[in-house]
Formats: C-alpha cells, structure tokens, sequence
C-alpha cells in the first residue's frame, strides 16, 4: 500500500498551483465531449495519453517537422552503429 502524505497550503497558493491542474482537466473534459461522442472506460488511458502528448508537444511551432523527421528516423541511427 502505497503512503500519502498531506499539505495543506493556504487558498492563493492552492489556486496558484492548482490553475494548472484545473486547466488540464478542463481540456480532458472538452476533448471527451467535443471530439469523442461516446467514451469507454476501457479506452480511458487512451484519452489521458492523447492528453498528455498534446499538451506536451503544444510549444514546438516551427520545430514539430525538424522532431518529426528525427523521431521517424532515431531506430534507424540506432542500429547502424
């Protein structure tokens, strides 16, 4: 069993912190209703991973084709060695 250990902070440091908690969940809920008509428990970790790819991949711009291009050919590097 895991152990959890509990904080409490003060309101304006909680909502500091958990603005961007709310936003996330937010986008989650929106991306499930919008884009998705039915939702499956099953494929819920499915929902969260997209999440997460995007929301760590929303600031590369212009850099997106240049990771692209490396991602698709990074095993190829790898095993040439």
């Amino acid at each position: 069993m895991d152990n959890h250990i509990k904080v409490k902070s003060s309101k304006t440091v909680a909502n500091g912190e958990l603005n961007r908690v709310h936003t996330a969940i937010s986008n989650l809920k929106r991306n499930l209703l919008i884009i998705y008509h039915v939702v499956s428990e099953k494929y819920i970790q499915n929902y969260l991973d997209e999440l997460v790819y995007k929301l760590n991949r929303r600031y590369f711009g212009e850099k997106l084709f240049d990771r692209l291009i490396i991602a698709a050919i990074y095993p190829y590097v790898q095993h040439s060695g």
